[in-house]
């Protein structure tokens, strides 16, 4: 069972840390950037097949509720409401305090933490353009603003794992409007597409807790964190 993949966490839905927390692990040695543990690895295959070792740096990974707090809050203080409101969310609001998300810059003599430079060109547009095979996703595209809630990041790339992150680029969705999406197909009739010529079957369960039944051997559950669990097998 997946805990974490599927969360969504916004204004709307919160994160609530039950437990010790994810399993983190650092993205390069010595490094202080810390995702959690399938997210870095599928990272790291990507940054190798774009050949972005060297020109991409990540800026920022998992941040406790502390230290969005207080990242919170100088946003505040040097840019205002306004601008904060844009581009920083409220502490526990975060996707970063889940270790599922990751900003990405390039590697300049001086970074901006929170916008960093990852323009649509070169190395930056082959990640953006590979992420969803390694299961990431721009989470919140231009266009998408009155739905996310968070202005256009070009640099925040969000981990949903495969085949979630292709499904959700080929049908054009945030992660909000993915979930909805779900909510329509139930255990008896669940939504199915072929991704890479394997069978996909993925149906939305309500309720608290997931289904008991299920083969795990043959099904992952993920939390949304909005109600519910999304269950998905992929053939052999």
């Amino acid at each position: 069972m997946s805990i974490g993949s599927l969360l969504l966490v916004n204004a709307a839905h919160p994160y609530r840390l039950q437990g010790p927390g994810p399993a983190l692990t650092a993205l390069e040695p010595e490094s202080s950037v810390l995702l959690c543990q399938p997210a870095a690895r599928a990272l790291a295959r990507l940054l190798d097949a774009v050949g972005g070792r060297q020109a991409l740096v990540p800026v920022s990974g998992w941040r406790s509720h502390r230290e969005q707090s207080l990242l919170y809050a100088q946003s505040v203080e040097e840019n205002g409401p306004a601008f904060t409101a844009q581009y920083v969310a409220k502490p526990g609001c975060s996707e970063h305090e889940t270790g599922l998300a990751i900003d990405m810059g390039l590697r300049l003599p001086e970074i901006d933490f929170i916008r960093p430079s990852f323009p649509d060109e070169g190395v930056c547009r082959a990640f953006r353009r590979q992420g969803a095979r390694f299961g990431f996703i721009l989470r919140y595209p231009q266009g998408k603003e009155a739905v996310t809630g968070i202005a256009w990041e070009p640099w925040h790339f969000r981990y949903v794992g495969t085949p979630h992150a292709q499904i959700m680029e080929e049908r054009g969705l945030v992660l909000e409007e993915y979930i909805d999406f779900l909510r329509s197909f139930a255990r008896q009739a669940p939504f199915q597409c072929r991704q890479q010529g394997r069978l996909v079957s993925i149906f939305h369960w309500p309720g608290s807790q997931p289904p008991e039944d299920l083969d795990l051997q043959a099904w992952e559950i993920a939390s949304t964190n909005a109600g519910g669990w999304i269950c998905t097998r992929v053939e052999p």
